[in-house]
């Protein structure tokens, strides 16, 4: 079974400008593309798994959204990386409409969309990681079984000033960015 670091978008690869409903929005965190080559090379698959309830709201539809992930992961070999599989949850509990207002495991911090790659792709979660920028990103990372990251980038600083001692003890590291949370796993594997 592969290793993999599941990897957040927005505020973890890409800068965090709400809903993306237009590719050309994409704006590549600095050092984010260096860092996930470099996980390539450490042979680490890369699975996105990402919240998207801007479908659930009605901002877009699971087309536009595909259309949106699909010139992502071409920027990304444009870039000369990609991701090994792309996981969303278009549900919210709350705020979504219709068949998307619901309170399902796929939303982080649940961990179904972890376990559905797991699957799909033959993945050990024991010693595999997620990175994100939001303790749901973390929880669902720990709820799978693996070691989280939590980056200051994105919605990050924030999110780590409310955490309580307890949640930051329970995050296996916290990095200024996508490259740091690299550099910190590399060691950890050497």
């Amino acid at each position: 079974m592969k290793r993999a670091v599941f990897l957040d978008r927005d505020g973890t690869i890409n800068e965090d400008v709400g809903h993306i409903t237009d590719p050309s929005l994409f704006e590549l965190i600095p050092g984010s593309i260096e860092a996930m080559k470099k996980l390539r090379s450490a042979g680490f698959c890369l699975p996105l798994i990402t919240n998207q309830a801007g479908v659930g709201r009605g901002l877009m539809t699971e087309h536009q959204l595909n259309r949106v992930l699909d010139a992502f992961q071409d920027l990304l070999k444009d870039e000369g990386t990609h991701l090994d599989g792309i996981y969303y949850c278009p549900h919210h509990p709350e705020e979504a409409m219709g068949a998307y207002k619901q309170n399902c495991e796929c939303r982080k911090p649940g961990p179904a969309m972890l376990y559905r790659a797991a699957k799909e792709l033959g993945l050990n979660l024991a010693e595999s990681y997620m990175i994100g920028d939001h303790w749901s990103d973390a929880g669902a990372g720990m709820a799978a079984g693996c070691q989280s990251i939590l980056l200051r980038t994105g919605h990050g600083s924030q999110e780590i000033e409310r955490l309580s001692k307890e949640q930051k003890k329970s995050v296996a590291f916290v990095a200024k960015d996508l490259a740091g949370a690299v550099d910190w796993i590399l060691t950890q594997e050497g």
